[in-house]
This record gives structure tokens, sequence and C-alpha cells, in this order.
């Protein structure tokens, strides 16, 4: 399979443990894919030990783009991903004609706004440039901080959830917008005044969400979850990794790791 050979190239850890039976008689391992950083060790550290329990052997497979997971997915080459918001989710599953759906909402990290140059978003100079994400759902939510904070004013009207940079009336500080890669805009810390940074990328650049000058307060259609492939959706494995999220085992790991993420409704 294509797909498998070019997983290959993204996978980092290989996570492999194997047990006397699994709990789906039809199903031995699953094969969990997720972007590198905290949605990869939500899974390495708090769902793999309980479904190890049920009898699964799991492989993490990390990627570092947000296109490859659900074509993975999609493909048959992964059984469940993690990385994405269901509004992304609906508009790639429609864009590349996929049939994915959720399956469970995770612990999310917020986009936040850093800089190397300034200790407040009050210190804005004119001219200033932004760096935030280049995916159309992503940097809605970057223009929504953006307009939050006072930064831009958008058109009456404008969707907040479809908001990009043609929706933007005034921009009375002439910020010069960079669009980048999710993946990429930690690294463009050095070269721009503020960057909008994914909080699972900002995490796996060693940066904190403590270090955020400000925090999104994600909405409920903002919080990541786990997409699995809609004809799965009733299988027993399925059911056993959304039962793992669930788990008191999962919930010491978020209450131990994963301070200051979004919670969804059953982790609070």
């Amino acid at each position: 399979m294509n797909w498998v050979r070019g997983i290959c190239a993204f996978l980092l850890v290989p996570v492999v443990a194997v047990s006397a039976y699994a709990a789906d008689p039809a199903k031995n391992e699953i094969r969990f894919g997720a972007t590198a950083g905290p949605y990869a060790d939500q899974i390495r550290y708090g769902i793999k030990p309980v479904l190890e329990k049920e009898g699964y052997k799991v492989t993490i497979i990390e990627f570092t783009d947000y296109v490859q997971p659900n074509l993975a997915l999609a493909d048959g080459a992964l059984d469940a991903n993690a990385f994405q918001h269901e509004i992304y989710l609906k508009k790639f599953s429609d864009d590349h004609n996929l049939k994915l759906s959720e399956l469970i909402k995770v612990p999310t990290a917020p986009i936040g706004a850093y800089s190397h140059r300034f200790k407040s978003l009050a210190d804005v100079k004119d001219g200033a440039t932004v760096s935030l994400p280049n995916d159309v759902t992503n940097q809605a939510r970057a223009i929504v901080l953006l307009e939050q904070i006072g930064w831009v004013t958008l058109k009456p009207g404008t969707n907040p959830v479809t908001s990009s940079e043609r929706d933007i009336a005034t921009n009375p500080h002439k910020l010069k917008l960079l669009p980048l890669d999710a993946a990429q805009l930690p690294r463009s810390l050095d070269d721009v005044d503020y960057a909008f940074i994914n909080g699972n990328f900002a995490l796996a650049a060693g940066l904190k969400l403590t270090d955020a000058l400000l925090l999104e307060k994600i909405p409920p259609h903002y919080l990541n979850l786990v997409a699995v492939r809609s004809s799965d959706l009733e299988k027993p494995y399925v059911q056993d990794i959304a039962n793992a999220y669930k788990s008191p085992e999962f919930r010491r790991v978020v209450d131990e790791r994963f301070k200051g993420f979004t919670r969804p409704d059953y982790l609070r």
C-alpha cells in the first residue's frame, strides 16, 4: 500500500506492545496517527496503556503536517487519528471526498500569541509583522484573536468560523500578516514581531502555554478530536478507543501532564 510506505517517513516513535488477547477479536493492532507533540503524548501516556490492558498492540505514528493524517486514515493505513477540530475535519473530508467521522473530543491546547521581541501585546508598533496559520480554519481562529485584542476589525456580518484576511475591514496598526504552515510558526518567532501559534506546535517546539502573551478561549467546535473512518464507528475497537479517553487513567494523565488544556465535558 502506497500510504504505508509514505507513513514510514513520518514515523518517529513506534510504540509496540503485545498481550494475550484483544477486546475486539477482529482487531489485534490499532494504528493511531497524531501530530508530534501533545496529541501523540496523550495517546502514548494516557490511551496506549489502557488499550494494552484490553489486549491491543498500539502503534503511534507521528506526523508533522495537517494533510497526511486524514489521507492515511481514509486509505486504511491508520485506524484513528488525533490532531484536528470538527470544522477542519468536515472541510477536509468534503474537499477530498473522504468518509471520516468524529469519535470523541480530546483535551486541546489553545492558540497563543507569542513574541521573542516584546513582553506585551500593548507594545505592538505600526507596521509590525504577525505570523499566523495559513490553513483556513486555524487562520480564522487567529483572525478572531486579532479582532478580540483590537488589532483589526472585521466587516459586518463576517462569520468568525470562516473569517480570513479578506474579511478585515480596518487594520489601524498596518500589521503585515504572514500566513505560514502551522508547524513552521514557532520557527518564525525570530523573524516576526508576534506569532499566533497552535498550542500543539508551540509545545512541540519547547514553548510553554504560560509563555503566551494571550491564550485563546476555545469554543467546543475548536476542540480537537479523534477521527475514524465512518464505516468503523460502531466497531468494538473504536468504542474501546472512546472508552480509553473516558477512563480514570486518562483523566489522571491529563491532570498531571496537560495542565492549561481546554477539556471536553466528559473530563470536567
